[in-house]
C-alpha cells in the first residue's frame, strides 16, 4: 500500500502520536508524511514530504488564543490552493490526525481516508461534554472531515474510541520525586505565571516556556525554554504537574502517576471538554491562573491524591484492525463509523 500520514503540527500531542504510529505503518506499506504547522517541539526521525502552514492558532498571554495574531496568520487563498493541488490521488489510503488540507483534498477527490484524533472522541454522543458547545462541535466535525472517524480519549466511550497512545520515551521512563512541580501553560505569559505562582513560597517550580530562549531564575521559580528531553526529565522527576487541558501532557502525567492539576484554555473547545472528563476522573481543574485560585492550588499541593490509569500498548493491534479492510476491498467491507 501507499499511505499518506497527515497530522496537525500545532501541538505536541499529534507529533508524539506520529512517533508511535508511523513505524507500524512503514512495516505495512510505503508511507509519506505531511505536517500542517510547526508549533511542536518533539523531534521526528522521519523524512517529511509535505510541510504546510495549515490552519492553526496562536497562543495568547492571558490563558486563551490570540485571535488577532491567529487571523493574521491565516492565508485562506493559499490553503484553498493547497487543497486543490495536494496529490492525494497518488495514495491508496490517507490516515489523518486532525489535519485539514489533506482531509478536504480527500473529500473533493473521493480518496479513502481514516481520521484518527483525540478531537474525534469529542464528537461521540457518549462523551460527557457532548451536549455542550454545540457550535464548536460542528467546527471540529468539519475542520478535517472524514467518513471513518476514530478517537483517542482519557477513557473509552465506544468501540470507535481508544485509550491514549503513549510514546516510548514516556512508557519506559523511570520516575522519581525530587520535590519540584513542572508547569506548562503556553497560553499564559511567563510574567503572569511568575507573578501568580511566586505567592506560594515553599515550592520549587520548573516552568517550561515557548516564549523564553534562555534559563531565568526568580527565587523559587525557574523558567526553562521548551525542550522535549528536558521536559520529560522534569515531569518524570516531579512531585506534580500543572498544565493546560490538552491531551498529550495530561495523559503523560497520568501515565507517570504524577499528581495533576489542569487549567483549560479559555474559549478552546477541546480543552474545555477534556477538563470535564478529567474532573470526572478525579483530576483537579482550575478555571484560570489567578491569585483568586491560589487556595485551590495550595489545597492540591497539600493533597497526595494520584489518579490511577491503565493505558496498555495496543497501537499495532489497533492499526491492524483499522486498516485491514483497505488491503483487499473485494473480501472485506469498509469500516463505516458516523
Amino acid at each position: 500500500m501507499k499511505i499518506l500520514y497527515a497530522f496537525q503540527g500545532t501541538g505536541n500531542g499529534h507529533a508524539s502520536r506520529a512517533l508511535e504510529i508511523i513505524p507500524h505503518l512503514q512495516r505495512r506499506g510505503e508511507v509519506d508524511i505531511l505536517v500542517s504547522g510547526s508549533q511542536y517541539e518533539i523531534g521526528l526521525p522521519f523524512n517529511i514530504k509535505y510541510k504546510l502552514h495549515g490552519l492553526g492558532f496562536v497562543f495568547g498571554k492571558k490563558g486563551g488564543i490570540d485571535l488577532i495574531s491567529t487571523l493574521k496568520s491565516l492565508n485562506l487563498k493559499k490553503v484553498y490552493q493547497k487543497i486543490k493541488t495536494l496529490p492525494v490521488k497518488e495514495y491508496d489510503l490517507v490516515i489523518n490526525d486532525f489535519e485539514p488540507i489533506s482531509a478536504w483534498a480527500c473529500l473533493f477527490r473521493n480518496v479513502p481516508i481514516i481520521s484518527l484524533s483525540n478531537q474525534n472522541a469529542l464528537l461521540n454522543e457518549k462523551n460527557s461534554a457532548y451536549q455542550k458547545f454545540r457550535l464548536e462541535r460542528l467546527i471540529i466535525k468539519y475542520y478535517a472531515p472524514a467518513k471513518n472517524k476514530f478517537g483517542f480519549h482519557f477513557k473509552t466511550h465506544s468501540s470507535s474510541t481508544f485509550l491514549p497512545i503513549i510514546r516510548k520515551e514516556i512508557r519506559y521512563r523511570n520516575t522519581t520525586n525530587k520535590g519540584h512541580y513542572t508547569v506548562y501553560l503556553p497560553s499564559y505569559s511567563d510574567e503572569k505565571i511568575v507573578k501568580t505562582l511566586s505567592s506560594i513560597k515553599d515550592i520549587k517550580w520548573q516552568v517550561f516556556s515557548k516564549k523564553s530562549k534562555e534559563h531565568q531564575f526568580f527565587h523559587n521559580i525557574t523558567i526553562l525554554p521548551i525542550n522535549d528531553d528536558a521536559f520529560i526529565r522534569s515531569i518524570a522527576s516531579s512531585k506534580g504537574v500543572i498544565c493546560g487541558a490538552g491531551f498529550a501532557t495530561p495523559t503523560e502525567a497520568l501515565y507517570l502517576r504524577k499528581k495533576l492539576l489542569v487549567i483549560p484554555m479559555k474559549n478552546q473547545y477541546e480543552q474545555q471538554c477534556n477538563a470535564i472528563t478529567l474532573k470526572e476522573m478525579g483530576v483537579t481543574v482550575v478555571k484560570k491562573l489567578s491569585k483568586k485560585q491560589l487556595p485551590k492550588i495550595e489545597k492540591w499541593i497539600n493533597s497526595n491524591k494520584i489518579v490511577e490509569v491503565h493505558y496498555p500498548d495496543v497501537t499495532e493491534d489497533m492499526l491492524d484492525a483499522i486498516i485491514l479492510p483497505y488491503y483487499n476491498k473485494t473480501i472485506l467491507p469498509e469500516i463505516t463509523i458516523e
